[in-house]
């Protein structure tokens, strides 16, 4: 599964240009039905804006959707500068609805280009970013005399110590991304002589932070 970049929340900016209101929303999505849903919820609850455009990418890389329309603004105006900077950006899977309030004063084609792109520049600036990570949660009982190591071997190999359940063994269940779990794996064998191995009990993508 190849890592890249995705937001991890959803976000809101601001900005007022020649009198307009420029409202940015950015959101995590994960399928054109995503980003479509997050783009109607933005839409009615601003339904008395003069234009909410839309844009989002789907994927990351060589197997991307793009999306963009102008919503009413002059063709060529809003939604294909505001996917150039998404584009840009390095996210995938993410949508941006840029809402305008018209604040009576024409800003004329370069103008709206460059409102639409600093809007959306600015809610990607400021979201922190995520990496999607299909993990493994699993489940390890061993006697007490292992509980030191065992969680030096969950940080040594970037695991995540969820719990641990003392009864006449101690369980601890831990998160790995799928591909550090064998190391782990093997070290837990080879520190417990083969007596002790680790149970997948869920295997699901989880957000990461990264940065």
């Amino acid at each position: 599964m190849k890592r890249y970049p995705v937001p991890a929340e959803e976000i809101r900016r601001e900005l007022v240009i020649v009198n307009s209101r420029f409202i940015g929303t950015l959101a995590p999505v994960f399928s054109v039905d995503e980003a479509k849903a997050f783009i109607a919820r933005v839409k009615t609850e601003f339904d008395d804006a003069s234009h909410n455009v839309p844009v989002y990418l789907i994927g990351f890389g060589d197997s991307v959707t793009a999306h963009c329309s102008d919503a009413g603004e002059p063709a060529g105006t809003a939604g294909r500068p505001a996917l150039a900077v998404l584009q840009g950006s390095g996210l995938g899977d993410v949508a941006v609805v840029i809402t305008r309030y018209f604040g009576g004063t024409k800003l004329g084609t370069g103008g709206l280009v460059r409102a639409y792109s600093d809007s959306v520049r600015a809610v990607v600036e400021s979201v922190r970013r995520a990496e999607k990570v299909l993990t493994h949660t699993v489940m390890a009982a061993f006697p007490y005399r292992y509980l030191e190591r065992v969680r030096l071997l969950v940080a040594a190999h970037h695991g995540q110590n969820l719990g641990e359940d003392f009864t006449a063994d101690i369980t601890m269940t831990a998160r790995f991304a799928v591909e550090n779990f064998p190391g782990f794996q093997d070290a837990l064998r080879e520190l417990t002589s083969g007596a002790v191995q680790a149970e997948i009990i869920e295997t699901k993508e989880i957000l990461l932070p990264v940065g």
